[in-house]
């Protein structure tokens, strides 16, 4: 009988590679029975699933009047993914806080949905972390966004501060009065002269502050 040491080695390489470098766990696909709003969807097995990488304007709810083209949003996501299946592929971090999955969201002909509402204005690339799948993508799609105005470039920018605060460690960017910001260790520090520019290196707005 013949070792299969050589192979067993290579399985156990695979192994520590995958594991190592975050690489992506793929769900396969999965029907989308309805969707929340511009970011979040419900499987047909009662899974919520975040899109991962990006943060679309919130829809009114309760007594939250809601944000400039968060139906718009809504719309367009339910336009893209209701009642279709899609392809799920998980990031590093599976779930959020909340327990929802954490995923890119791929059509049948490979479209990804999170770059689409990125670059039709109807979304903010959000990261959590500098080294993402997809993250070179999702930027390229804001840039175009925000260099031709398009859906949330194109509005004027509610009380511009004459300069915002972003955090290296967390990828959030505040108004220069914001407590969360103000706490941001120096090591972390990095000023921002326009929102633009923070949006364009991935930041995303706190939402305290909502710069």
């Amino acid at each position: 009988m013949k070792r299969q040491y050589p192979v067993l080695f290579l399985v156990l390489f695979l192994a520590i590679f995958t594991v190592g470098t975050g690489c992506n766990l793929w769900a396969g696909n999965a029907y989308v029975k309805y969707v929340i709003d511009g970011d979040t969807i419900v499987l047909s097995n009662g899974e919520k699933v975040r899109y991962l990488g990006i943060n679309a304007p919130e829809i009114p709810h309760d007594d939250q009047k809601g944000e400039p083209y968060g139906i718009a949003a809504k719309k367009r996501n339910r336009a893209l993914v209701q009642g279709r299946v899609v392809r799920l592929e998980y990031g590093p971090r599976k779930r959020d806080r909340f327990g929802r999955l954490l995923a890119y969201v791929f059509l049948k002909d490979g479209t990804l949905v999170n770059e689409v509402l990125v670059r039709e204005g109807l979304a903010f690339v959000c990261l959590f972390q500098k080294d993402i799948p997809y993250k070179d993508r999702l930027l390229s799609a804001q840039r175009h966004a925000i260099i031709n105005k398009i859906g949330l470039w194109s509005l004027s920018p509610r009380r511009p501060e004459p300069y915002y605060i972003g955090n290296r460690k967390s990828l959030r960017f505040h108004r220069p009065w914001c407590p969360y910001g103000r706490r941001t260790w120096r090591e972390n520090k990095v000023i921002f002269k326009t929102r633009e520019q923070a949006f364009l290196k991935g930041y995303c707005r706190c939402k305290k502050c909502l710069p």
